[in-house]
């Protein structure tokens, strides 16, 4: 699977044919009419980029990249706006899962894998620093990155705050609680926020959340694998379904 692209009117004809560009990375100083061209259409469609030293793009590919490197996502992002009210009007709690910080790609494939097996109607997470879709990604997801809806957003604030105002209840994963998981109830629309392991969900999304729950570990290793711990909560949500 081509995780990648150079050359920049090969940029220009990506964007021009939707593709769904996951971050640009630019050649510092780079000039000329293509490139007015090239961040002209960057800008319209609100694509991620960066100006980064040639020496980064020449790590990622010696061919002749003209100062251009972009990253193809294999997916068609999806918008979060419209899956919310078909799930309600098909008359389903909708079971949304927000990942705040988390970058490791493999974490992602298999966190998606669990919440399709889960029945999650869609995963949330942000455009910046939020995990690549990449083949990795792809691999360790089993296939589920091609069949559950992932909706990239510039602020996972903002959208927990439109979710949290449509009527579904935002509910932590975080240690900094005594509410255990499983005194939650998740039969009610919901959101699930998972965030990275060194650091957590982020401070402003924690004062948002209705709910904060954690999962109890009796063992000297403190918390679970990130992975692990949204499988955990997705099937306590599953089990309180059924």
């Amino acid at each position: 699977m081509t995780d990648y692209i150079f050359g920049i009117r090969a940029v220009i004809e990506a964007i021009k044919a939707e593709k769904e560009i996951d971050k640009l990375f630019i050649k510092k100083g780079l000039k000329g009419d293509l490139v007015l061209e090239m961040l002209t259409l960057v800008h319209q469609n609100k694509i991620q980029f960066q100006y980064v030293p040639v020496e980064k793009i020449n790590r990622i590919t010696r061919k002749n990249h003209q100062g251009v490197v972009a990253f193809i996502s294999p997916i068609t992002y999806q918008l979060i706006e419209q899956i919310v009210p078909i799930v309600f009007e098909k008359g389903e709690a909708p079971l949304i899962l927000a990942l705040d910080g988390i970058t490791d790609v493999r974490n992602f494939g298999a966190i998606a894998r669990s919440a399709e097996c889960a029945g999650v109607h869609a995963i949330v997470v942000p455009t910046k620093g939020g995990a690549q879709i990449n083949s990795d990604a792809m691999k360790t997801s089993a296939g589920a990155l091609l069949k559950i809806p992932v909706c990239r957003v510039p602020s996972l604030r903002n959208t927990l705050m439109y979710l949290k105002n449509s009527g579904l209840k935002i509910v932590i994963a975080t240690e900094k609680t005594h509410r255990l998981y499983f005194d939650a109830d998740f039969k009610t629309p919901t959101v699930i926020v998972m965030g990275a392991e060194d650091t957590g969900v982020s401070t402003e999304n924690l004062k948002i959340a209705d709910e904060a729950v954690k999962i109890p570990t009796l063992g000297e290793i403190e918390s679970l694998n990130v992975s692990a711990a949204c499988t955990v909560l997705l099937y306590e949500a599953v089990r309180q379904r059924q």
